[in-house]
């Protein structure tokens, strides 16, 4: 497989079911058909790839915080393959975000540039795990949703968004599958574990209403998150059944507000992270 190419890694459907396409390769976008397709306002398709690799950004970053505090060294290396499938997943989105947007921005200038009010993610992504019951919990609940999305967009018509979802519903299946043993390993373990992945849904449910609420502009040019709540419910359903635990408590509100760039506190922390070496050193490379 070459990765001077991301297009053809992207299109390449018989080759390994996972791929972490988060390095490798200096220009994502490269030989991608990167024409805006009839019909989708480029502001539109924009804000729609922002707020999808902003979403993988932020839960990559997360989850790269988890690296040496895993159980297991094969968990260190599962969650730091996770992290950079979303990575990846992020640098394409972000790149397709500044094609459409046209204002002579990159990739790079998306991730480390922009100020908190600027994100687009779920505030889903953004939020802590206590320990590593609710880490798998959040992930279960992030993959089983993304990996429903990035089926639906296979379908897209923009090219790039479809060649995305077409390939990236391979790894998150993955991801979801790592989650879901994860909950059913410790739910149904010693009573000390059965305990604390309950304390985890109980402490996850809540928060999973917002990736259900459709923002305007999904609407407009991308899937209905609404649409995906049914297949999702089946999923969660099945693994905590396995697990022999209960749904959490959910909010019976939801809310986009993350979509609109209202963030907590915590955001401000993850980018003072994540952007802290490219804003000391602008334009620097290795």
């Amino acid at each position: 497989m070459s990765f001077d190419d991301a297009y053809q890694a992207l299109t390449d459907h018989d080759d390994d079911a996972r791929w972490a396409y988060g390095t490798g390769f200096a220009d994502p976008l490269a030989g991608v058909p990167t024409a805006l397709p009839e019909g989708v306002a480029p502001p539109d398709l924009a804000a729609y790839c922002l707020m999808l690799g902003d979403d993988a950004l932020i839960m990559s970053h997360r989850l790269q915080q988890w690296v040496t505090r895993a159980p297991e060294l094969e968990d260190e290396m599962a969650i730091a393959n996770i992290a950079l499938d979303l990575l990846g997943q992020a640098r394409l989105l972000l790149t397709r975000a500044a094609e459409a947007e046209g204002a002579g921005r990159d990739e790079d200038a998306l991730a480390y540039l922009r100020e908190p009010p600027e994100f687009r993610h779920v505030r889903f992504a953004e939020a802590a795990s206590a320990d590593f019951a609710q880490l798998v919990a959040r992930l279960l609940v992030f993959a089983t949703w993304r990996l429903a999305l990035l089926d639906r967009l296979a379908t897209h018509r923009d090219p790039v968004l479809a060649a995305i979802g077409a390939k990236g519903v391979k790894e998150v299946a993955y991801h979801r599958d790592y989650a879901a043993g994860w909950v059913v390993r410790l739910g149904d373990g010693t009573e000390v574990s059965h305990r604390r992945m309950q304390t985890a849904v109980d402490a996850v449910w809540p928060l999973m209403g917002e990736l259900f609420a459709a923002h305007e502009v999904e609407l407009r040019v991308g899937v209905d998150p609404a649409s995906l709540r049914e297949e999702c419910d089946a999923v969660f359903a099945e693994v905590l059944r396995a697990a022999t635990l209960r749904p959490g408590p959910e909010r019976p509100e939801s809310e986009t507000a993350g979509r609109d760039g209202e963030h907590g506190d915590e955001l401000t922390d993850i980018l003072g992270e994540l952007q802290s070496l490219a804003r000391a050193t602008p334009g620097g490379v290795w």
